[in-house]
């Protein structure tokens, strides 16, 4: 039966593109393009069903599942092996092999996105900050003015046909890392800037150390960490940020006045509130010096393939800094696309001695065809070794009948004891519920939330490499919708990276970073997936 539907379906894309490419009914007709798309897509998930009933089967024989095979949790459902592939993809009319060394675009869950062939690449790599070889003057940043909102679908909906024509010619499960996106799909900022905004809430980032023990502390970096991530998408529209070009870099600042930290950290108050803070006033974050905290941010661009930034951020005035490395590897999932966020982050409390390692939750992009939105999916941890304090957080992505959009649910454990100290639930990028031992409950309205604008210095006065400048002509053409014109400047851009790529592979000179040292090697390797998970997590890190 199923030899039936895949020799249907290929007959069907034949068909399809036997056709002339223009006329009353050419091979680029939106219709036939959707169909060519999701053919794919549903065939995968035939190959789903008929390998679940075959493991089925296969129990009802053995009396139990083959262990290593299948995990079933609720209603959830982890493939831990490959499952079967259709027999070819056809692209252009030709007959293709449908799995490649290169690329193995077999039914890959959302939920394992980074999983190649049943096995799951990671990361090792540490990225040690170091001091910047020129001081960046805090005089030059003023308050920025840009507001780069994606609430606009613009050439989006106008090109839905190239959008429609790219996703026939993709396959499922294929790592997207040297795919050369449309133009039209991007947002006007680099990745390295996305992270930055990540920072928009300094005034609970600094009032983690003002903890008084060790449990107050854990709590409120994670709670500062849950309300990181609504700033970081910029709008309701989703949209890809610039590929940073290696050694490029970006640079801010945000300064808060020490009375609005004082106030800070929502888990302090003893009543139940919406907490909500007001934006600090301008004549409060002019003052400089002893009345102001200063938080600084660097980013870097460290590695092309595959592609890893490094950022750090620090308060120098209470000792207190955090330093992170991502790789980012991205794969189409029939109608979505999957980010995972491989690496790691350190927040260091020098004042206390303490060290809390994270992780980062994997990212979607859905409904690409019609209108893109972001989902955050996976389980992230969040540990402090010297404490015994440990977070583990979960993004639920939404089921396919009935949920909810973008739920978060985690808790705070005292590892020595088993303890848990703090429960939360809600929505990442709306209300969270947090509570207490103490049986306290607090409510955190993200949409009230107050923001605080970062500070960057204006064009004229950043180096070359610098992410605003170095994409200030694909950022002005965007801005005018003069989509050409941006596709022509990013692929100058891109090029001018490949041609220097090539020059430093010949001469053997080796990429010499600007902010960051590499404290052991890039390692790749492949290892089996033996965790049991709860729901749709993914395993990010070492």
């Amino acid at each position: 039966m199923m030899s039936h539907a895949e020799g249907q379906q290929r007959d069907l894309i034949r068909r399809i593109e036997c056709l002339p490419a223009s006329g009353h009914l050419s091979s680029l007709d939106q219709d036939l393009l959707m169909l060519k798309a999701t053919s794919m897509a549903t065939m995968n998930c035939l190959n789903d069903c008929f390998h679940i009933l075959q493991l089925q089967h296969a129990s009802h024989q053995k009396g139990s599942l083959p262990s290593g095979k299948l995990l079933l949790k609720g209603t959830t459902i982890e493939w831990l092996e490959p499952k079967i592939p259709l027999s070819n993809h056809y692209k252009n009319g030709a007959d293709q092999p449908f799995a490649t060394e290169q690329s193995k675009p077999m039914a890959v869950p959302e939920e394992q996105c980074v999983a190649e062939s049943g096995l799951l690449a990671r990361v090792r790599l540490a990225l040690c900050y170091i001091k910047e070889p020129e001081e960046i003057n805090a005089d030059d940043e003023v308050k920025d003015t840009c507001d780069n909102k994606e609430d606009d679908l613009g050439a989006v909906e106008e090109q839905r046909s190239v959008i429609l024509h790219l996703l026939s010619q993709l396959k499922l499960g294929m790592d997207l890392t040297r795919v050369v996106l449309p133009t039209f799909i991007l947002e006007k900022r680099s990745l390295l800037e996305m992270y930055a905004d990540f920072m928009s809430h300094p005034d609970l980032f600094i009032a983690i150390t003002n903890g008084a023990t060790a449990e107050d502390r854990m709590i409120r970096f994670v709670e500062y960490y849950l309300t990181s991530f609504h700033e970081g998408r910029k709008g309701a529209i989703a949209k890809k940020p610039y590929n940073p070009i290696i050694g490029e870099t970006f640079h801010c600042s945000w300064r808060m006045p020490k009375s609005e930290v004082a106030s800070s950290g929502i888990s302090s108050s003893s009543t139940q509130a919406v907490a909500n803070h007001a934006p600090p006033s301008e004549e409060a974050l002019s003052q400089v010096g002893s009345d102001c905290y200063t938080v600084r941010f660097v980013a870097e661009q460290v590695s092309h393939h595959p592609p890893v930034s490094g950022f750090y951020a620090e308060c120098a005035e209470r000792k207190m800094c955090v330093n992170a490395h991502v790789w980012t590897k991205s794969k189409f999932l029939g109608m979505s696309i999957g980010v995972t966020m491989i690496g790691e982050g350190i927040l260091s409390l020098l004042e206390h001695g303490e060290e809390y390692t994270f992780s980062l939750p994997c990212a979607y992009a859905r409904s690409i065809l019609t209108v893109p939105w972001v989902e955050l999916g996976g389980k992230v941890s969040v540990n402090c070794a010297k404490t015994g304090y440990s977070a583990s957080i979960t993004f639920h992505t939404k089921p396919f009948y009935g949920g909810k959009l973008h739920r978060v649910t985690g808790e705070v454990k005292h590892n020595i004891t088993n303890t848990v100290v703090c429960r939360v639930q809600g929505e990442w990028n709306s209300v969270l519920e947090f509570t207490y031992s103490n049986g306290e409950t607090k409510y955190v309205d993200l949409t009230k939330l107050a923001v605080t604008k970062k500070r960057v210095r204006p064009l004229e006065k950043q180096d070359p490499f610098e992410s605003r400048r170095l994409w200030k002509n694909v950022t002005d053409s965007l801005r005018e919708c003069e989509i050409d014109k941006a596709t022509e400047h990013k692929r100058t851009l891109e090029e001018r990276q490949r041609t220097e790529e090539r020059h430093r592979t010949e001469t053997g000179t080796p990429w010499k970073t600007k902010y960051f040292i590499k404290e052991g090697t890039i390692e790749l390797r492949q290892t089996k997936v033996l965790e049991e998970h709860d729901g749709p997590l993914t395993k990010l890190f070492m």
